[in-house]
C-alpha cells in the first residue's frame, strides 16, 4: 500500500505533519535518514508507515522495555502484528513472538541492543527478509550524548550485516555535536538529516529558585488534583522522601529508581501506565520510554547537568499536545554540586570540556532573563525569531538592575569573613542579624555588618546564587557550606573594574499565557455540560476495555480522540471513521462500543466494551 493509505486507513489520519511526509516517503523508497523530531512530534510514524508499505518484517532497535511494551501494544490495536524481544519477556511470549518471526507473519520486531546483537538473533533475522533497520533514541550511540550507551556502538554492524536494508535513526534530543557523531558511529554517511523545530507550543516553561523544594512543590500541586506528573530528583533517597512526604498528604505518589527491586518498578510503572492520576517521584531512571501522552507536569527538584538531558526530561509533558507545565527550582547547591561532580570525573579532558560547557549552558538556561524557550533552543542550534509567549519570562520578565554595588558587598563580606561560611551566614552578615554564629564569631563587629539590611533574604540569596553561577564565587572542596572567591573573576568587581547586570528573582508566573497548536487550542475548547459528560463516559468506557486487555488506556484512544468523538457526536461508523485517530481496525473494533455510549445506550459491560475484531487482531492483542 502507499504512504498516504496506510496512514488513512490503519492509522485513522488524514495527513501527515510537518516533515513526516517527506521521511516517510524517503525511507519507503529506500533511504537512509537521520531524524530529529521533539517528543510528541509523531517520530514513531516515520518508521511505522513504511514498515506497512516495504516487504518483510521492521526491525526497531530501542534500549526502552517500557516504551517496547507500549508501541507493540498500540501496534497490535491497530491489527499490525507487531512483537518484541528483550530481557524481561516471559518465556513463552518470546517463544511466540520468534515463531511469528520465523513464519514471516511479523510487521515489526522491536528488539533492544543487546539482544539483537546475540548471534542465534541476528542468524534468525538474516534468514528473513528485511524491510528497515530503525534505531529509535539514537542519541545513546553517541559519547557525547546524555544517555550514551557503549552497546549502541555495535550497531554499526548492521550496515554490512543487512545491505541494501534502508536505517532511520531517530532521537528527540542532539545537539549539532551529537547529530555528526550518530552518523559517524552508526556508519550512515549517504543518511538523509531532517530536523523539525524543537519548539513545544503547548509546554510552558518555568525556573524558580529554590528555597524549600518539597514545599515549593506542595504549592505547585495545589491546583492540580486529578493530574498525571513527574517530579525528577537528583538521588534515591530523595525520591522516596518525597513520594512520602506527598503520600501523607494524600496526594497519589510512587517512588522510583534503579535501586528498588523489581517488583516495585514493575508495581509503579503498571500503575503510572494505567492511567490513574498519579505523580511518580523517580531519578531519571524513569523518563525515557514513558509513553503516556496526559502527564501534564513535570517538576525537577534538582537542576539537570545539561539542556540535552532537560529537554528529554520535560519532553514527557504534554505529548497529547494539550497545554503542560515544566517547573525547574534550582539553588546555587546544585550549582556547585554539579560542577564539583564534574571537577571529580575520570572522564578524558575532551570530554569533560564538552560536559563543562553543556553544564555551563544548563546553568544559563536557569539564570536566564530573557525568554527561556528561545535560550534552549539556542541549545540545539535553533534560532527562534520571537520570543515564545509561553515561558515565565514571557509572562513575568525579569527585572535587570546594576548590581554591580550589590555582587561588591557580597564578595566583600565573604572576604572579610574568611571565606569559610556558607549562603546562610553571609546573608545574616549582610543585613545586620545578630545569630549567635555571627556573635560568637565577633563578625557583628565588623564595618561592614548590616550594609545590606535595606534587602530582604530572598536578595541576597539571589545576588550569591547568580555570582556562583558566573563564576565569580565557588563552593570549597563541592561541599555547599563553605563560600569562597574565584580571584580572576571577583577581582576586577571588587576593585569597580566590571560591572554586574543581575535580576530579581520574580514570584511565580502563571501559566495560562501558554500558545498552542491550532490542533491543540481546538481540543482544548470549552465544551458544554453534554459534551463534558459523553467525554467522561468515553472515558470510562474506555478504561474497562483497557482493563480487560491488560493495556494502558491510552493505546486504545487518547483523549484527544475521546473529546473530538464527544464534540462530534458522530451518529454512524462512516461518521465516526472522519474522527483523527480512528482508523479501520479500530473503528471495527471499538465502533458499535462507541457509537452506544455517545447515543447514551451504555455499552460499558465487559461484553460489550468490543464492537467487533478481526481474526489477526485478537490473535495478536
Amino acid at each position: 500500500m502507499t504512504p498516504e493509505t496506510a496512514l488513512s486507513q490503519i492509522f485513522g489520519y488524514r495527513a501527515f505533519r510537518g516533515l513526516q511526509s517527506e521521511i516517510v516517503h524517503h525511507v519507503t523508497s529506500g533511504g537512509d535518514a537521520l531524524v530529529l523530531m521533539p517528543t510528541g512530534g509523531g517520530k514513531s510514524l516515520c518508521y511505522q508507515v513504511p514498515a506497512l508499505c516495504r516487504e518483510g518484517t521492521a526491525l526497531v532497535v530501542s534500549p526502552l522495555i517500557a516504551l517496547m511494551e507500549d508501541q507493540v501494544a498500540a501496534l497490535r490495536q491497530l491489527d499490525i502484528a507487531a512483537g518484541a524481544l528483550h530481557s524481561e519477556l516471559e518465556a513463552g511470549e518470546s517463544l511466540r513472538v520468534q515463531n511469528l518471526l520465523d513464519s514471516g507473519k511479523l510487521d515489526l520486531l522491536y528488539v533492544s541492543p543487546e539482544r539483537l546483537l546475540m548471534s542465534g538473533t541476528l542468524e534468525r533475522l538474516r534468514r528473513r527478509r528485511i524491510a528497515l533497520i530503525a534505531i529509535d533514541e539514537a542519541h545513546c550511540v553517541s559519547a557525547w550524548g546524555h544517555e550514551f550507551r557503549p552497546e549502541y556502538r555495535d550497531l554499526a554492524r548492521l550496515a554490512s550485516l543487512f545491505p541494501g536494508v534502508p536505517r532511520i535513526a531517530l532521537t528527540a534530543t542532539a545537539d549539532p555535536r551529537t547529530r555528526e557523531d550518530i552518523v559517524a558511529a552508526l556508519d550512515l554517511p549517504k543518511a538523509r538529516i531532517f530536523a523539525a523545530s524543537f519548539h513545544r507550543e503547548n509546554l510552558f516553561i518555568e525556573a524558580r529558585p529554590k528555597s524549600d523544594d518539597t514545599s515549593q512543590l506542595l504549592a505547585f500541586l495545589k491546583s492540580r488534583e486529578g493530574e498525571a506528573g513527574i517530579v525528577y530528583c537528583g538521588s534515591r533517597a530523595k525520591t522516596e522522601r518525597v513520594a512520602s512526604r506527598l503520600a501523607e498528604r494524600n496526594i497519589p505518589a510512587a517512588a522510583f529508581h534503579a535501586g528498588l527491586a523489581p517488583i516495585e518498578k514493575r508495581a509503579a510503572l503498571a500503575r503510572f501506565r494505567s492511567g490513574d492520576p498519579m505523580v511518580v517521584v523517580a531519578t531519571i531512571a524513569f523518563g525515557m520510554g514513558i509513553d503516556r501522552p496526559d502527564v501534564r507536569f513535570v517538576v525537577h527538584l534538582d537542576m539537570p547537568d545539561s539542556p540535552e538531558s532537560y529537554y528529554q526530561q520535560i519532553g514527557r509533558a504534554g505529548r497529547d499536545g494539550d497545554p503542560a507545565h515544566a517547573l525547574l527550582l534550582f539553588g546555587g547547591e546544585d550549582i556547585a554540586r554539579a560542577r564539583h561532580w564534574l571537577s571529580q570525573s575520570g572522564a578524558p579532558e575532551q570530554q569533560k570540556a564538552v560536559m563543562r560547557q553543556r553544564l555551563e549552558a544548563m546553568i544559563g538556561l536557569a539564570e536566564a532573563a530573557d525568554c527561556r524557550t528561545r535560550t534552549l533552543l539556542r541549545c540545539f542550534g535553533e534560532d527562534m525569531e520571537g520570543d515564545c509567549g509561553h515561558c515565565d519570562r514571557c509572562r513575568s520578565p525579569a527585572r535587570l538592575f546594576d548590581g554591580t554595588d550589590a555582587a561588591r558587598k557580597a564578595l566583600s563580606a565573604i572576604y572579610r569573613t574568611g571565606q569559610v561560611f556558607g549562603t546562610r551566614h553571609i546573608v545574616d552578615v549582610l543585613r545586620g542579624e545578630r545569630t549567635k554564629s555571627v556573635e560568637n564569631k565577633g563578625h557583628d563587629k565588623l564595618p561592614l555588618f548590616g550594609i545590606g539590611a535595606e534587602r530582604d533574604e530572598r536578595f541576597w540569596r539571589g545576588v550569591l546564587r547568580q555570582l556562583l553561577a558566573r563564576g565569580a564565587l565557588r563552593v570549597k572542596d563541592g561541599v555547599y557550606a563553605s563560600l569562597e572567591l574565584v580571584p580572576e573573576a571577583a577581582r576586577p568587581i571588587l576593585r569597580g573594574e566590571e560591572s554586574v547586570m543581575l535580576h530579581e528573582d520574580s514570584a511565580p508566573a502563571e501559566p495560562r499565557a501558554a500558545r498552542i497548536s491550532p490542533a491543540a487550542r481546538e481540543i482544548a475548547r470549552e465544551v458544554d455540560a453534554a459534551t463534558a459528560e459523553r467525554f467522561e463516559a468515553l472515558r470510562r468506557w474506555r478504561a474497562e476495555a483497557a482493563r480487560a486487555q491488560s493495556v494502558p488506556p491510552y493505546v486504545i484512544f487518547h483523549d484527544s480522540v475521546l473529546r473530538e468523538i464527544a464534540a462530534a457526536q458522530p451518529d454512524s461508523l462512516a461518521e465516526l471513521s472522519q474522527v483523527r485517530g480512528v482508523g479501520g481496525s479500530k473503528l471495527t473494533r471499538y465502533g458499535p462500543a462507541v457509537l452506544r455510549i455517545v447515543r447514551g445506550a451504555g455499552g460499558t459491560e465487559s461484553d460489550r466494551a468490543f464492537g467487533g475484531e478481526s481474526e489477526r487482531g485478537a490473535r495478536l492483542g
